[in-house]
């Protein structure tokens, strides 16, 4: 019989997010250094059985909720066969993935089948602040396969981190493009994963000053039921199809709820996007492990969870700031 996962803090995690590779084909600025960074040799990734298998003792402790993540899940060779296998084996009741939406567009047909919902990662609307951001060309692409994947019939989320300086021009029409599209926009504020050793400042543009900018321009903005452990803040503007969202993802005021964990694409268990401290998976696994040893061992991180993303951040010797690129975390 089933038994649910719970953490210390009596909050029942049913949801994984699987970091398929930690490799990349964009080079957005503030989450890695424009000569990209040493990404994984294959070895010391996960293989797909070895993802799948932890999936499968997750799900036989009530995780049904799966999204699939990078780096770039579609820069890894042979992952549409992963998917299907989960999707058709593991029957998740949510089942999702996040894209750049650059190399997804010979996928979309089984895309749709596949995903209730596609997240894309999209920081512009301008063509040219996209190439400032993201060191690449590829704004046509992203724009014709996001239109491709509403035209399929495919949920699309869009997730747009707000930079000051880079892209805060972009908030409203980002607003005024859910007016005739049943898109989702949601605003992420800016977080310190950028890859490298240098100090960084974190923009001020934090989930109250991008709520108030947009009700400046749109006079009739209502606010949304929230679902538990969701980390986004629901609005639509009135008449608009589609919706808008902002994730206080440095303030952290979601984390009360939290419902998550993660696999990072070395097979590492993250309790917490803000904690350096994970499980290793891969090493235990390789050297035999069986099953059930392996869920006691997920069991044991998962119990020490941390409260939110300020103790995990806590945690850390000295209050070192965090550098490491969302790349090789999980996105």
């Amino acid at each position: 019989m089933e038994k649910p996962l719970f953490d210390s803090h009596g909050r029942r995690i049913n949801y994984l997010r699987l970091a398929v590779t930690d490799r990349c084909n964009l080079r957005c600025f503030y989450c890695m250094p424009e000569k990209g960074i040493s990404f994984l040799e294959r070895k010391d990734l996960l293989s797909f059985d070895e993802m799948f298998r932890i999936l499968k003792v997750a799900r036989g402790m009530g995780v049904d909720k799966f999204r699939i993540t990078g780096g770039e899940p579609f820069a890894r060779k042979g992952i549409m066969p992963f998917l299907k296998k989960v999707k058709q084996d593991l029957k998740p009741t949510a089942f999702s993935i996040t894209t750049n939406a650059t190399l997804i567009g010979n996928y979309i047909e089984e895309v749709a089948r596949l995903f209730q919902a596609v997240n894309v990662s999209l920081d512009a609307l301008d063509k040219e602040r996209f190439f400032e951001i993201t060191r690449r060309d590829d704004y046509d692409a992203v724009i014709a396969n996001i239109h491709a994947l509403l035209d399929a019939g495919v949920q699309v989320k869009v997730n747009a981190v707000v930079l000051s300086g880079k892209n805060t021009e972009d908030i409203l029409p980002f607003v005024e493009w859910t007016k005739n599209l049943p898109i989702e926009v949601r605003f992420i504020e800016e977080m310190p994963f950028n890859g490298t050793r240098d100090s960084k400042e974190i923009s001020d543009w934090n989930y109250k000053k991008i709520l108030e900018h947009i009700q400046g321009e749109f006079k009739e903005v209502e606010a949304l039921p929230v679902p538990s452990g969701a980390t986004s803040l629901m609005y639509q503007v009135k008449g608009f199809q589609g919706k808008f969202g902002i994730i206080p993802a440095f303030s952290r005021t979601f984390c009360g709820s939290c419902n998550r964990i993660r696999i990072t694409p070395k097979g590492e268990l993250r309790t917490c996007l803000y904690s350096t401290k994970g499980t290793d998976l891969l090493t235990p696994i390789r050297k035999g492990m069986e099953d059930a040893s392996l869920e006691e061992m997920i069991r044991d991180a998962v119990m020490k969870k941390e409260k939110d993303g300020f103790a995990a951040a806590a945690a850390r010797d000295g209050f070192i700031p965090i550098y490491e690129s969302m790349t090789t975390i999980g996105g």
